[in-house]
């Protein structure tokens, strides 16, 4: 893979950790790749890489997370409306569930992937539902495959995003809220209780 020319660094404000992303932004699409690295629910490292199709819909998206004594991956990828989900584990983290999803049929019409240890994936649907410098109060609300890190588990969501303000979009799934703070790219810059840009 070629050097991208961008990196994005976030301190996770709710653990100690750092998530970096080095990210190609086009017009069209998103290619990146990046690490986090966290102390909870255990000390683990989180790699993924990730590619959008012309529109900012996911494309493939692999994730591998490891700890001690064990290591889990995950490989999303679109074709139309359906996701081939593959999956590997070595060793044994804790009582939970395989990686992976057991019905990839449940994930049919998503057409985002959210992973949960870094801001980067947000950027998707802002940036595929047009809602940079849309007017305040556009709302949308789309099907979403949440991963959950360290685990790998993947799981059908719904989460809604709406236009506060020029910088401000407002993201629910489920009770939860929050008001991310977004750069002219669609980067979140600050995600409150959850991450911070640095520089």
């Amino acid at each position: 893979m070629s050097p991208l020319p961008r990196a994005l660094l976030w301190d996770r404000m709710v653990e100690v950790g750092t998530d970096i992303a080095l990210v190609d932004l086009r017009p069209e699409k998103l290619l990146a790749h990046g690490q986090v690295v966290a102390a909870e629910p255990v000390p683990h490292a989180c790699r993924y890489r990730l590619t959008t199709v012309d529109g900012f819909a996911t494309d493939t998206m692999t994730v591998e997370s490891e700890g001690a004594g064990w290591q889990r991956e995950v490989r999303l990828e679109r074709s139309g409306d359906s996701w081939r989900v593959t999956t590997s584990e070595q060793g044994r983290f804790g009582s939970v569930q395989l990686p992976g999803i057991v019905d990839p049929g449940r994930l049919a019409g998503v057409l985002d992937v959210d992973l949960e240890a870094t801001a980067l994936t947000n950027t998707l649907p802002i940036r595929r539902l047009g809602l940079l410098g849309a007017e305040p109060g556009t709302t949308h609300t789309v099907p979403m495959a949440w991963i959950r890190v360290p685990s790998l588990q993947v799981i059908p969501v719904e989460q809604t995003y709406t236009v506060v303000d020029a910088g401000t979009i407002r993201y629910t799934s489920g009770s939860f809220t929050a008001d991310l703070t977004v750069d002219k790219d669609g980067f979140v810059t600050n995600y409150p209780g959850y991450a911070s840009l640095v520089g």
